[in-house]
Parts: C-alpha cells; structure tokens; sequence
C-alpha cells in the first residue's frame, strides 16, 4: 500500500524536496525538520426523514460514482461544526431546512476527487422533517428520491462509506 502521502515530494514549510516519509502516517523535511501529519478531512452525510417515515436520497449527477444513490452531505468547511455543515449541505442539495439534526456515527472512507485519494471522517447524522414537498435536486445531486425504508437497497449507493451507512441506520433507527 502507498504512503497517503505519496504524491507531496516538496516541503510546504521550505520547499525543498526532501520530503520523506517519517512514519505511515507523516512525511518530514529532512532540510528544514518540518512534519506534516496526514489527518482525515471531515465530510457529513443525512439520513432524512419526513413525518411519514420516507427517506430522501440523492443520485450524484457528479464522480466519483455518478449516477448512484447517495445522501445529501458533503465536505465541511472551515469554521463549520459537522451539524452547521449538515444543514448547508441538505439547503444546498436540495432545498429542505432540516429540525432535529441528531449524530448517529462515524466512518472512515478513501474519497476520489480530482485523481486524488482524499482520506475522509463521515459523520452520519439523522435529519427530521415534516414534509418532502417542495424539494428540488441543486449543486451535485442530479436527482431527488423518495423511498420507504424497507425499499432501500445499500448496493444501490456508490460510494463505499455511505453502502456501509445503510444497513447500519436501518437495522438500529
């Protein structure tokens, strides 16, 4: 297996190349001494639920795996707490003003953006609301879909995180 760093050959700090792997973890500057520890970028994804029970998903109009089901989420920004980006990320997806933003889990995932492996902590949240009226694919979903539990299949979802959310949500919630 690479380094997850594999692709930076150039300090940050310095600039020089002498960047080498410290640990499986870190690359270190072997000119200036800088470390740089590689972390997960936090990303967010919402089980949302109306009144009636339904979930609402999205089919991804973008890679990685477009045209899969997915839930509203995403990255979150800088200076964003997981529940402020869960809500961002519902608005931009696909309208809704989310109540009840409720943490469920977490899981690790490998992200492929722009040809690059991007190490990911997805948060999972549950998201309440009265009604799917008026909900309308924006940014990155191509699609709005409405399911029953029971009709939902965790092989119909692309990315590898989310597959793995499903069978988790629906046999505890």
């Amino acid at each position: 297996m690479r380094h997850p760093l594999f692709q930076f050959l150039y300090c940050p700090v310095c600039g020089a190349k002498t960047f080498v792997e410290h640990n499986e973890k870190s690359k270190r500057c072997e000119t200036c001494g800088f470390v740089y520890y590689f972390n997960p970028s936090s990303a967010v994804a919402c089980f949302i639920k109306n009144a009636k029970g339904e979930l609402l998903l999205v089919r991804r109009g973008k890679e990685p795996a477009k045209g899969t089901l997915d839930l509203p989420g995403g990255f979150v920004d800088m200076s964003e707490s997981g529940e402020e980006a869960a809500c961002r990320e519902v608005r931009e997806e696909t309208g809704l003003r989310i109540r009840n933003c409720r943490y469920l889990f977490s899981l690790p995932n490998l992200y492929m953006y722009s040809g690059f492996e991007v190490h990911t902590l997805d948060m999972f949240y549950e998201c309440l609301v009265d009604t799917f009226d008026n909900v309308q694919a924006a940014d990155d979903a191509a699609e709005i879909v409405i399911l029953r539990p029971e009709d939902v299949n965790p092989d119909d979802f692309g990315l590898g995180s989310i597959r793995k959310s499903v069978p988790l949500y629906l046999g505890k919630y």
